[in-house]
């Protein structure tokens, strides 16, 4: 059996790169943001009835969190209009869609992992327009696999591992939240389990959730990036309501894992060894 075709939309950004590099010898076309606005809901027609792919994975999303709450209409278009324009062209084409979600969908307060079923109550605009994603994608009755992620990170893009190194060089002093909890994940790490279900893929449609295992506060994930960096920067470790944003985040959002590992397979390494290959990745490239 050939190769799926797959079709990319948001190729350029932090994850989609990862995705890319993984399928480098496949059958593969990448849409950066700039070549297809998924919230165009033609620009996504032309490009799925252009390419027929088989699959098509969806990384581009509206990530800046406290923007949302003042550019409400953007983060819409971006996660709500956009997975649904691609949606409809996967039911159209018959193509299953892999889409990206978030922990943002959940409210916090509970003790547990969430499982996939578990209540959703957004606390800001960002969590409900994923929200309004997921629930787009659901209602078309397309083929599909959303995933749910969380604290996402590599050694390239805009995020907390990079902006730690940097603040690392900049500072004598860092203030870190330490009263929220999650899981980091290595976006090389949830590429590979984004491939591995496009391949395995064969009906499974719903929501799935995936991060790296484990869990810890951004207190704890910045004084392992400081120990693995060797850096003197001091990291106090303070409350939320001592560094407030204009989007509330969860306190609690660390996902269970057990129906994408016993669906599909999926490897799911510590959030540590994550981060021990993310900073070897890094500093690499710095030699």
């Amino acid at each position: 059996m050939r190769d799926k075709r797959i079709l990319v939309f948001g190729a350029s950004g932090m994850l989609g790169h990862r995705v890319m590099e993984l399928l480098h010898d496949r059958e593969a076309r990448g849409l950066r943001s700039a070549d297809c606005d998924i919230s165009d809901a033609t620009a996504v027609a032309d490009a799925v009835m252009g390419y027929a792919p088989d699959v098509i994975i969806n990384c581009a999303a509206y990530t800046a969190v406290d923007k949302a709450e003042t550019e409400t209409e953007a983060a819409d278009r971006v996660n709500h209009a956009g997975p649904l324009n691609l949606a409809k062209a996967a039911k159209e084409t018959g193509a299953v869609l892999i889409h990206v979600s978030t922990d943002y969908v959940f409210d916090g307060t509970a003790q547990k992992p969430y499982t996939e079923d578990a209540p959703t109550a957004p606390l800001g605009a960002y969590g409900v327009t994923k929200r309004a994603g997921e629930e787009a994608i659901e209602a078309t009755g397309c083929r599909h696999v959303t995933i749910r992620t969380q604290w996402l990170y590599d050694s390239r893009g805009k995020n907390f591992f990079l902006t730690m190194l940097r603040l690392f060089g900049e500072r004598d002093r860092l203030n870190v939240v330490n009263d929220q909890t999650g899981a980091p994940t290595f976006a090389y790490d949830l590429a590979r389990a984004i491939v591995k279900i496009a391949d395995e893929y064969d009906g499974q449609d719903g929501i799935y959730q995936y991060s790296n295992s484990g869990e810890c506060t951004w207190y704890d994930f910045a004084m392992s990036i400081a120990q693995m960096a060797n850096a003197k920067t001091e990291i106090k470790p303070v409350s939320t309501s001592q560094y407030p944003t204009p989007a509330r985040r969860p306190h609690y959002s660390t996902l269970s894992k057990a129906k994408i590992i016993n669906t599909f397979g999926v490897e799911v390494p510590h959030w540590r060894d994550g981060l021990t290959r993310c900073y070897d990745t890094w500093s690499s490239t710095k030699k």
